[in-house]
Parts: structure tokens; C-alpha cells; sequence
């Protein structure tokens, strides 16, 4: 269930943060627990348990979703793809320590993948974004591994929407891999399932095009907590005149 970020520090973390990092390490970040799995064609889900960073809409690949010390961070830049130019809304989603690390689909579909090489040689660190989440502060000045580490970006196909969509995993500095739970491409999907994980901090992305078939509502708000394929992101709801 989503909660405020005051609320979830006081209650997730408060009963962990006292665990040594050994225990923390190999016992608590990697755990999986049992969910129940939500299907419902009206709402796209949240894929990652954390900390909403930003939501928004852009009109294009090049609109900046956010500045980070001056310099504008657009969808060009997150999916390293110049051609990319759909008017999307964009949900940001920061995964700490105290995540579950396990991704989950959002919406049915076609599963397809492509990974991104980091662009330096190492992964730049988020522990300076998560420092400021854990003290209740929602802070993009210190975002600079979204520019540099490297990600995976995720394609789903759907024929409910009668579109794509994405979600786009980026890596922490000390993470070797994302991993992804089954290899093979272009793969159906349910809504819920999970399909990948990521080592220690990280950040999903939730990009969805806009449709002249459906509008999206957002329904959480920047700096709550959710849960993946529990806490609902957006609301579906079609156009009379779409076609």
C-alpha cells in the first residue's frame, strides 16, 4: 500500500535500520516475499517498490524531464535513443537499500529487451540521492548516475492498449548486472509477474506514450512509497472519439 515517505521511514525502515550491513547484505535486500497479483486492463501498476522522484509529461525525446546541476536529462538521454520523439509520461521510481529489488510488470504484454552499456567506465554512485530519500528529502541534485550507468530498457507490447511501453532499469555504481529472470525476447508477459531484478540501489523508469485512445491519470504523488504490482501508477480510461 503507498504510503508518505515520512510514513514508510517510520515504519519499513525503522524496524530494519538497526540490522548490521552483513545482515542487511544477505539477508534482507535480497529477500522475495509472497504477493498477491493484481490484474486489472483499467491501471498500470507500479514495477519497483520505492520512492517516486518525479513524474510528468513530456512532449517529446527531448524535453527535459529533469535538470540535474544545470544540465537537462531527457528521454533521449535515459532510453539512448535519438529517434525517440512520442509525447510520454514519464514515472520515476528510486529503489533503496530497503526495497524489494524484485521488478514486476505493470501492464500485460510483449516482453523485449535491449541492455545499455554505461557510459564511463564505472557506474556513478546514488548513495548521495538515497542518503537524502532516507531523511525525507526528495532531491534530484545529486542524479548524476542518470546520465552515465548503465540500464536496461524494457519494451512491452500491448495489444489491450494497442501500443508499447516501457520500463528502464538503471543500475547503482556496485551492481554488475541487471537480471533478467527469462533470456528469451519478445516473450508474453501477465500483469504482475516478475521479470527482473536489480542488485542494490537502483532507479525504474515507467515510460508510457501517450494515446489518442486512452487518457492516463496519474494517481500517487511525488515522494510516496509504493510497492510493485500492488500500488497502482495510472488509470486507464478511454476516449469516446478514440479510434
Amino acid at each position: 500500500m503507498a504510503k508518505s515517505l515520512a510514513e514508510w521511514i517510520a515504519t519499513d525502515v525503522e524496524s530494519a535500520k538497526d540490522k548490521s550491513v552483513r545482515w542487511l547484505s544477505e539477508h534482507y535486500f535480497f529477500r522475495d516475499p509472497p504477493r498477491p497479483t493484481y490484474s486489472d486492463v483499467s491501471y498500470f501498476f507500479s514495477p519497483a517498490d520505492g520512492i517516486i522522484l518525479y513524474q510528468r509529461v513530456v512532449t517529446s525525446g527531448d524535453d527535459p524531464l529533469v535538470e540535474i546541476k544545470g544540465r537537462p536529462y531527457s528521454l533521449h538521454d535515459a532510453m539512448r535513443d535519438a529517434a525517440y520523439d512520442r509525447p510520454s509520461l514519464v514515472i520515476a521510481i528510486f529503489m533503496t537499500f530497503y526495497d524489494v529489488h524484485i521488478n514486476r510488470v505493470p501492464y500485460a504484454g510483449l516482453l523485449s529487451y535491449r541492455y545499455l552499456e554505461p557510459i564511463d567506465t564505472y557506474n556513478h554512485p546514488m548513495l548521495d540521492v538515497e542518503k537524502g530519500l532516507l531523511e525525507a528529502q526528495v532531491s534530484l541534485s545529486d542524479a548524476e548516475y542518470l546520465h552515465h550507468n548503465q540500464r536496461m530498457l524494457n519494451r512491452f507490447y500491448s495489444v489491450q492498449l494497442g501500443q508499447s511501453y516501457y520500463v528502464l532499469q538503471v543500475a547503482d555504481y556496485d551492481v554488475d548486472c541487471i537480471v533478467t529472470f527469462d533470456v528469451r525476447q519478445h516473450q508474453p508477459r501477465l500483469q504482475g509477474e516478475r521479470f527482473s531484478q536489480i542488485r542494490f540501489g537502483s532507479q525504474v523508469d515507467l515510460i508510457v506514450p501517450l494515446s489518442p485512445r486512452q487518457d492516463f491519470i496519474l494517481l500517487q504523488e511525488v515522494g510516496h512509497h509504493v510497492e510493485a504490482g500492488i500500488d497502482p501508477l495510472i488509470a486507464i480510461r478511454s476516449r469516446e472519439d478514440g479510434v
